[in-house]
């Protein structure tokens, strides 16, 4: 697990024993989730909030720098149903992965599917899909020959998508190749929700012969001031349709990012898992 060739927070890089589990092949999609709130009724914190969610927006030509609110804009029209906001729908994109979903959202889906959502450990060992060791989820290329292996951006982030992968955001579940274990979309197209709290580095896991549960649960009733309150940095995995060389080389397994658990942005998803 981890990585010691790329980000501090991914090091050290060491072995972890996990405990048999299944996990979905896909990413939840917008029609999984539409079922959802359609057997509960139930509201998205986005829906609810009146800060609304986060949403990319390619800033001019000649932006450089770190900055990432040259391209976020909170936007409070904008929710898993209209991902860019007021005016734009989810009718042609019902296998894509379902996005502007913070925590709180993902594990209420998790708890209606009688599923949970995975520690960092089990998403890391689902996406390598037993190519233990190399850097990236096919082996130790960034883009080996042939195909496109992941919904990433090619260009110069974030004032040149060239989407040489063929989508320019994000894409159906099931249009690149599965790994090993027959997973789909573990790498790129949106990031996902883990259970597991934010650590600045793998320094305290090291020497752990199991992998940590580190889980943040929240009930599916809690009120919003009550997870606003106990909201928690949480563990993202996967890099998504944003990941580029020159700027977010994330788009590895070992790769990791932290997200306050009461938010949500128009590049994360979530995926869940039963222990076997």
């Amino acid at each position: 697990m981890g990585s010691d060739r790329f980000y501090p927070e991914e090091r050290p890089q060491h072995p972890v024993a996990v405990s048999p589990f299944w996990i979905d092949p896909a990413p939840v999609t917008n029609a999984n989730f539409a079922r959802f709130v359609q057997a509960t009724d139930y509201l998205t914190w986005a829906e609810r909030h009146e800060r609304g969610s986060l949403v990319f927006r390619t800033p001019v030509m000649g932006v450089a720098g770190q900055d990432w609110r040259l391209w976020w804009t909170s936007m409070r029209e904008a929710c898993w149903r209209h991902p860019e906001g007021a005016g734009s729908s989810i009718d042609a994109r019902m296998e894509h992965p379902v996005v502007h979903v913070c925590l709180h959202d993902a594990q209420a889906y998790a708890h209606w599917a009688g599923k949970k959502l995975p520690t960092e450990a089990q998403w890391e060992y689902a996406a390598r899909g037993g190519v233990h060791g190399a850097e990236y989820a096919w082996g130790d290329e960034a883009v080996p020959e042939g195909p496109w292996r992941a919904n990433i951006w090619q260009g110069q982030f974030p004032v040149e998508n060239l989407a040489l992968d063929g989508w320019p955001g994000t894409s159906p579940v099931g249009r690149f190749e599965p790994n090993g274990f027959g997973l789909l979309d573990m790498i790129g197209n949106t990031w996902e929700w883990t259970r597991q709290h934010w650590s600045d580095d793998h320094s305290g896991l090291a020497s752990l012969t199991v992998e940590p549960d580190g889980c943040c649960i929240v009930a599916p009733s809690v009120t919003l001031a009550a997870a606003a309150e106990a909201a928690k940095l949480l563990v993202l995995k996967g890099g998504s349709h944003l990941c580029s060389d020159n700027y977010c080389l994330r788009y590895r397994p070992a790769a990791r990012i932290p997200l306050s658990a009461d938010t949500s942005t128009s590049h994360v998803g979530f995926r869940c898992v039963v222990d076997a």
